[in-house]
């Protein structure tokens, strides 16, 4: 990945995507990559708030029969770093993987503010980040992914087929990058600019 400077535009939204207790159930999910992700989001929570940047947080409810991600679990809530950052943050809930599809409607939120540049960080890297990422790029918006700020975990796919969390987040780093939905940076990238 190239070191580029990056632009931040001073109304910058940073999404913050589904960072939520459900999602440490190993057993529910298997094998994860990006130990670091919680604590690079952490430091972007840290500096949008510095900033004055508005940050929109994501919360998966999930229809799911056994979820752990269901409203009546455990798993639905945030997780820590996120209940200790909770200032003045839009609140969506969705319960498909783009946030563009949740309650209350984020591109009219987004729009309302003239706001045209967002930051997708939180979990999965390869669905609802992904997700999200690609529908804001098709939306217009200048779209930057930090994806040091994401994680997810091992996948089988049919016939055998499986992916490991790391190749995943490749695939979504080429597929965003690529197929120019987004920029694909750093979070010191992010906090340097």
């Amino acid at each position: 990945m190239t070191q580029t400077a990056i632009e931040i535009a001073p109304d910058s939204a940073l999404l913050v995507i589904d960072v939520q207790r459900g999602f440490d159930d190993a057993s529910f999910w298997g094998p994860r990559n990006n130990p670091a992700a919680e604590e690079n989001i952490a430091a972007l929570m840290d500096a949008w708030k510095a900033s004055g940047r508005p940050v929109v947080l994501v919360q998966h409810a999930s229809r799911v029969a056994g979820s752990v991600l269901a409203p009546d679990q455990p798993g639905y809530a945030f997780k820590e770093l996120v209940e200790q950052r909770r200032y003045e943050a839009l609140l969506v809930t969705k319960t498909v993987n783009s946030a563009f599809y949740g309650t209350p409607d984020l591109a009219d939120w987004l729009t309302a503010r003239g706001i045209g540049q967002v930051v997708v960080a939180g979990i999965q890297t390869n669905m609802c980040v992904e997700t999200t990422a690609r529908m804001a790029g098709n939306l217009g918006y200048d779209v930057l992914v930090p994806l040091d700020a994401t994680h997810t975990f091992d996948l089988a796919g049919p016939e055998g087929l499986a992916l490991t969390a790391d190749e995943l987040a490749t695939a979504t780093a080429v597929n965003l990058q690529g197929g120019s939905f987004a920029r694909v940076v750093t979070t010191a990238q992010l906090l340097a600019a």
